[in-house]
């Protein structure tokens, strides 16, 4: 039986749209850890993470936890009930606050602490990303509106 025209190109879109979908799967699951936008430490801690994982660690900074000498920083983040002390080397934003919201990327060191690369902090006094807000409602630690 020979095909017409239409149904070759009809069946060349159909096996192009199966190879797309088998690689955006493929793509999905090789990355289905790193999409996370980030963890809290809590989750940090049940997930057992390797050392040197690049990975974001969010939550609140706790109060009178932040020293700085110099550029060097140490602080620590928490989610109401675990916490990770960071540290992180530069200067931070100028809305770096105790008790805001935080994210910071880095990674895992092999003493349990986060060496953070870089430091994202909220714009303002009512925004918190909500990632952060509903992991922290899910703790009982926050109650804000989440925006």
């Amino acid at each position: 039986m020979a095909w017409t025209r239409k149904q070759k190109r009809l069946g060349i879109i159909a096996g192009l749209g199966v190879i797309l979908a088998l690689a955006a799967g493929l793509i999905l699951t090789a990355l289905r850890d790193q999409i996370v936008f980030f963890y809290s430490p809590t989750e940090i801690a049940e997930a057992a993470l390797t050392p040197g994982t690049p990975i974001r660690l969010g939550g609140l900074v706790l109060e009178d936890s932040w020293h700085q000498e110099g550029e060097n920083n140490t602080f620590i983040v928490h989610d109401g009930a675990g916490q990770m002390t960071a540290h992180y080397t530069g200067i931070l934003p100028d809305l770096f606050r105790e008790g805001q919201g935080v994210v910071a990327e880095g990674s895992l060191q092999a003493d349990g602490s986060f060496l953070a690369t870089s430091v994202l902090a909220k714009h303002d006094e009512t925004y918190m990303p909500r990632e952060v807000a509903d992991s922290l409602r899910e703790q009982g630690v926050w109650q804000g509106d989440g925006g």
